[in-house]
């Protein structure tokens, strides 16, 4: 039996989860997300304020889409419950953020500026405190956690941290590990 699938799901403070032609929807209070069931040996049982996944047989089919779907709804209820959030550090000379009508546009050593738009049910914000102002702080926001990864992950990728300067974006708390630069010849 799989240890994630067999996990109940409690649905509590307002969410609610609807199952309706293979299509789960979970409704909170911060919004609306649907998942679609594509497996046929998965079976979601909602009773009581408690969501149950279980399997039919011990295909190997089965038994990965059992945890995988469970782990999907899960996902969903903490999103429109509580929401999700990840933030980002640039750290660099130069390298500046700032926010703009839904967008955000970065100064990350390129000789252009680059403009990240978020896309429908993501917000993006630029936190600047006095202990930052040299680190600006991107953060990401939104319900759908695979989206909220994946808009993160974008815009880690504009400039990846450099593991001599530590230049470049990255999570906050990611540790970069640091390369020693070259020596010179001389002994």
């Amino acid at each position: 039996m799989s240890r994630i699938g067999k996990l109940p799901i409690k649905l509590e403070n307002g969410v609610s989860a609807e199952l309706k032609d293979g299509v789960v929807t979970v409704k909170g209070p911060k919004g609306e997300l649907s998942q679609v069931i594509a497996c046929k040996t998965v079976d979601i049982n909602i009773e009581a304020g408690v969501l149950t996944v279980t399997r039919q047989n011990d295909a190997k089919e089965s038994r990965a889409a059992h945890g995988l779907y469970r782990a999907l709804i899960a996902n969903m209820v903490v999103g429109v419950e509580k929401g999700y959030k990840k933030e980002l550090v640039m750290e660099g000379v130069g390298y500046k953020a700032e926010q703009k009508e839904g967008s955000v546009v970065l100064r990350a050593g390129y000789s252009h500026p680059i403009t990240v738009v978020a896309p429908e049910g993501i917000t993006l914000s630029v936190s600047k405190t006095p202990a930052n102002v040299n680190q600006p702080e991107i953060i990401v926001e939104g319900i759908d956690k695979t989206l909220v990864g994946q808009v993160a992950a974008d815009i880690k990728r504009i400039r990846k941290p450099d593991p001599y300067h530590q230049y470049g974006v990255r999570y906050k708390g990611e540790k970069i590990a640091r390369k020693q630069a070259k020596k010179t010849g001389k002994k």
